[in-house]
């Protein structure tokens, strides 16, 4: 990781600034619910390109690609929907309860997902536009390499866990994910930014907009 990103407690104590001729790069990691999305549209409105690699993961599993073929060949036809589309949440309760069949998911889904999102910071670098790619699981796949800087997105366990059940998991489906992932904390001390998710929406965009002016101002 790049020593210019220094700074805790939502990223702005120490936080070096850049040259305008460089833009950034930033790896955006979290907590699983801690509002990763939602900070990957801020600084979309603050002019990033942003990538978000769950999307990615969807485009990949889609019928006749061959993520999709490979995931089929290794589960079987009880993890599609009727229509022959993957059945993400079946999916999702069979590799959460089986350490082992998570692994081998991961196998088949990781590497395409890096392939895509890397050659996507590569456009973007091209085009020398600041760019950001939200990897839920940059820590656990151990993707820390090539970011101008990784940020993390924390919020209280509480909250994380209501917006799982606002999405419709069960209790059980959201304590097994979340147990599934590095806790928050570590995550939180690993990062060269955190972004602290515990108020209001606005004070969040007022966070993100601050750190990553910050971030974005020109040296002297």
């Amino acid at each position: 990781m790049s020593d210019r990103f220094v700074g805790r407690d939502s990223g702005r104590r120490g936080m070096k600034t850049r040259r305008a001729s460089s833009p950034a790069v930033i790896g955006l990691t979290g907590g699983l619910a801690c509002g990763k999305s939602e900070v990957g549209r801020i600084l979309a409105r603050l002019g990033a390109a942003v990538l978000d690699t769950d999307e990615v993961t969807r485009a990949l599993q889609k019928p006749g690609r061959p993520v999709f073929r490979a995931v089929v060949r290794r589960f079987g036809r009880s993890v599609l929907t009727p229509a022959g589309e993957l059945d993400r949440r079946a999916l999702a309760r069979r590799v959460f309860g089986d350490p082992a069949s998570r692994r081998a998911l991961e196998a088949i889904v990781h590497p395409a997902v890096f392939a895509e999102a890397e050659k996507w910071m590569r456009a973007r670098r091209r085009e020398r536009k600041p760019a950001v790619v939200i990897v839920p699981l940059l820590y656990e796949v151990g993707r820390t390499k090539g970011w101008d800087a990784v940020w993390c997105v924390t919020s209280p366990k509480p909250a994380a866990m209501a917006r799982l059940k606002a999405r419709g998991l069960t209790a059980a489906e959201a304590r097994a994910r979340w147990a599934a992932q590095m806790a928050p904390a570590e995550k939180a001390r690993r990062a060269d930014v955190v972004i602290r998710n515990n108020g209001s929406l606005d004070n969040l965009e007022k966070t993100v907009r601050a750190v990553w002016n910050q971030t974005t101002r020109e040296e002297p």
